[in-house]
């Protein structure tokens, strides 16, 4: 979800100049939460968390009423009820959210065969091809947002720009329910007074170093000296958001869907009641995943989790990452949000961990900086031991204080 309450949105208006255009990012608004008012209409205008109801969970969406108290994704439910105390908490769906995107997406490709999905909830589109048949690409977001609301019943903002950067960018800006076109031309105008924090893929580090070097708007990024972003950033990431900042942005809509994944489970020869021994496992399983994203070059876009109970129940849960990745560590992290979400507390036979919309690691969305780069750093130097002196041998620490209670003569199933 995005991380704006919708305050100080920029939008334009039907007839506005969209000359040079060609590439539209459409983004659904607080897309779970929207999808639950679309099953519950009694919860329209109420603040939502849709999350697990134990305090423990996290919060994998928020409508915007909620939003405006401070809750944000990721965040502990615990405390986004202190933040908002009459929030109303809905306990998610994914089946229904991803039938929902589904009818999005349909709608999408009825437009244009050049249909991008970058998650469960937003997608770029290049609509160049598609004057003939629905008009300007102006016409063409008014077009989309009319039939979402029409067909679906929920709201989506629409970025329109000449380059995919910055159709990202103003729809981020328009939400919600909103659009927003920057023409081409007048594309360095757009950029330069937005915040560098603002540029599609500059996380708090990024945007941190630049600051700690006076570099806070997109124009100082322009005007900089390119030994100084290279200081702050290094080469490749300063050569970067250089280009990135004064226009430029060679990325194409690519409609290649990947439906590989990559998983492993485990089933023990004992029943587990113990919840730290069920999490350990969920991380020993999600750092085996990442090593083979990594062996086989791909970053994933979700993660879904198995549990299967001792009378045999099973439930699955997944979600979709804001950024995709190889990262063990990110990836056990979203497993445990998802573990904690399930409120049944039965022995457990059998865990399983599966990254999923698996897209080659070199292609889609770079992201500026790196978060997890000392993560992957170190990963990858577990994966080359591993290489030298077997999988077995070598395991995270936190992995060994349980580990001998795991039954042994299971090996994980892929």
């Amino acid at each position: 979800m995005g991380r704006g309450d919708g305050s100080g949105r920029l939008v334009s208006p039907e007839g506005a100049d969209d000359s040079g255009t060609g590439i539209l990012h459409v983004d659904m608004d607080a897309f779970y939460a929207a999808v639950e008012v679309l099953h519950d209409p009694s919860l329209r205008g109420l603040p939502l968390i849709i999350g697990g109801r134990d305090g423990r969970s996290v919060v994998s969406s928020a409508s915007y009423e909620a939003r405006r108290y401070g809750v944000r994704s990721a965040m502990p439910v615990g405390q986004a009820l202190r933040l908002c105390p009459t929030a109303r908490v809905v306990p998610p769906d994914f089946e229904r959210y991803r039938a929902v995107s589904a009818q999005v997406m349909a709608i999408f490709e009825s437009i244009t065969p050049l249909v991008e999905p970058l998650s469960i909830d937003e997608a770029f589109l290049d609509v160049r091809g598609a004057r003939r048949l629905w008009g300007s690409p102006g016409r063409i977001a008014v077009l989309i947002r009319r039939r979402v609301q029409d067909e679906v019943g929920i709201t989506c903002s629409v970025g329109v720009a000449a380059t995919k950067h910055v159709a990202k960018m103003a729809s981020t800006i328009s939400k919600p329910d909103g659009m927003l076109i920057v023409p081409a031309a007048r594309t360095q105008e757009f950029l330069d007074p937005r915040p560098v924090g603002a540029m599609w893929g500059v996380g708090p580090k990024a945007a941190d170093a630049l600051a700690r070097r006076g570099i806070r708007l997109i124009s100082d990024v322009r005007t900089s000296p390119p030994e100084v972003l290279d200081r702050a950033l290094g080469p490749a990431l300063g050569q970067r958001i250089r280009a990135l900042a004064t226009g430029q942005d060679a990325r194409t809509v690519e409609t290649e869907r990947i439906e590989k994944s990559i998983g492993h489970e485990e089933t023990f020869d004992r029943d587990v009641e113990d919840h730290e021994l069920l999490r350990s496992e969920l991380r020993r399983l999600a750092d085996r995943v990442g090593a083979r994203l990594r062996a086989s070059g791909w970053h994933a876009g979700g993660v879904a989790i198995k549990i299967r109970f001792a009378d045999f129940t099973t439930v699955n849960r997944s979600v979709s990452l804001a950024e995709a990745t190889d990262v063990g560590q990110r990836l056990g992290e979203t497993a445990l949000s998802l573990f904690e979400q399930i409120d049944r507390r039965d022995p457990v036979r059998l865990v399983g961990v599966r990254a999923e919309r698996l897209r080659p690691a070199a292609a889609g969305v770079l992201a500026l900086w790196d978060d997890d780069e000392d993560q992957r750093r170190l990963e990858g130097t577990l994966d080359d031991a591993r290489a030298r002196f077997g999988v077995g041998m070598i395991t995270r620490a936190r992995h060994m204080s349980r580990g001998e209670s795991r039954s042994p003569g299971h090996p994980p199933v892929d």
